[in-house]
């Protein structure tokens, strides 16, 4: 009986270790300024502290097949083969959509077991990419909307 009360208590004390060492935001932290200047004063519940933290726990494992952070989104595909001279043609193509689509960034990848891929733009919703794929499928009748992990788009528009 002892045992199994001390085995319970061992058990006890580290899952609440374990529950403590994990990361928390607050969110009052994502706002300060680098500089220090300034004071923000946010009155909220700590729930919402909670679901801020677990919303970037749980956004942090998506990267975008170039390295970078990302969220989840949609790309257009013009390209999607795995012939021998595939990877020569992918660079053809990616360099024919640079040519007439200065404005939409184009990203190659490689995919196992042989497969390189072409992919444009990086839209949050399929409504977004439905804009371009308008274009797009005028000179690459073949290009489709994907799902991806995309570039966080940028704050400022230019």
């Amino acid at each position: 009986m002892i045992r199994k009360t001390f085995l319970f208590f061992i058990i006890l004390v580290l899952s609440i270790d374990f529950c403590k060492s994990q990361a928390f935001i607050r969110t009052n932290d994502l706002f300060k300024r680098p500089d220090g200047t300034g004071k923000l004063y946010i009155s909220q519940s700590q729930s919402v502290d909670t679901l801020i933290s677990r919303y970037i726990l749980a956004n942090k494992k998506h990267t975008t097949p170039e390295g970078t952070l990302g969220m989840q989104g949609f790309r257009i595909q013009i390209y999607y083969n795995s012939v021998r001279n595939a990877r020569e043609e992918s660079a053809k193509v990616r360099a024919d959509f640079i040519n007439k689509f200065p404005d939409i960034i184009s990203y190659s990848q490689y995919q196992e077991p042989g497969w390189f891929i072409v992919r444009v733009g990086d839209y949050r919703t399929k409504a977004e990419a439905y804009k371009s794929l308008l274009r797009v499928r005028k000179e690459f009748p073949d290009a489709y909307p994907v799902p991806a992990i995309i570039n966080f788009p940028d704050l400022i528009k230019k």
